[in-house]
Formats: C-alpha cells, sequence, structure tokens
C-alpha cells in the first residue's frame, strides 16, 4: 500500500502549488472535476465502442476511448479534494489500468474490451475502497 501511494504520488498528476486544493465539495470547481471525469468515461466508453467516427481499422479515436478513464477520468477525480479512502482507490487505478490497457490486447484484440475492463476495475476498486457493499448501522 505504501509502495503504490509513493508510485502514485512521483508519476500521477498533482498540484502545482503548496496551497490547499480550492476543489472542495460544494464548489463549481469540484463540480467541474466530477463531470470531467464521468463525462471523459462515458466518451471513452462510446469512442470504443466506435459509435463516434466508426471504422473497421483500429484508428486514433478508439485508442483514445480505451485509454480515456487513465488519461483523464482518473486525474480529473484525482484533482478534486476527496477521502483518503477515495484517494487510495485512484491510486491503485493509476497503476492497474495501464497495466490491464497493456495485457488484455495480448488476448483479446478489441478496444471495447479493453474499456470494459478499465470500468470494471474503478467499479471494483471503489467497491472494495470505499466499501460500498458494507452494511450501514
Amino acid at each position: 500500500m505504501l509502495a503504490v501511494q509513493k508510485t502514485a504520488a512521483t508519476f500521477a498528476p498533482r498540484a502545482s502549488t503548496a496551497t490547499k486544493n480550492p476543489a472542495v465539495p460544494g464548489t463549481a470547481l469540484y463540480t467541474v472535476f466530477e463531470v470531467q471525469g464521468y463525462a471523459s468515461m462515458l466518451l471513452g466508453g462510446v469512442l470504443s465502442f466506435n459509435l463516434i467516427f466508426p471504422s473497421n481499422e483500429p484508428d486514433i479515436w478508439r485508442l483514445m476511448g480505451m485509454w480515456s478513464i487513465w488519461m483523464f477520468t482518473i486525474p480529473s477525480l484525482r484533482a478534486r479534494d476527496c477521502s483518503k479512502n477515495e484517494k487510495e482507490a485512484l491510486n491503485y487505478l493509476f497503476l492497474l489500468i495501464p497495466l490491464l490497457n497493456v495485457l488484455i490486447p495480448f488476448f483479446v484484440k478489441s478496444f471495447a474490451v479493453v474499456w470494459s475492463a478499465d470500468t470494471v476495475a474503478f467499479f471494483l476498486m471503489y467497491t472494495w475502497k470505499l466499501g460500498w457493499l458494507q452494511k450501514t448501522e
């Protein structure tokens, strides 16, 4: 866990200043980052499933769709002032998704499958780290 935190702190995008993060819950900036994160995930799915700019060949649009969660969703969500558990989930995802995106095409040559695997990993990581399935009393 410490290794993941150190690696993510080294390579993941972070604040350029030492001041407190202005993207706190309830602010417009927080909402912008959140909408941008989930919209990029959705747009990536549409691109990777070849619904926009359809072609029979692999192209840059489908490739961008496949990598959208790693390139746009995770950085957008990490830019917000979020809980320790959510930040940890995003750190794990920042390291896990490139592995999935590189390994899956060795077995299945489909942009849509890779994007789907990234999405499943995203929701499984959030479920685990944020305890979505735990009963609250």
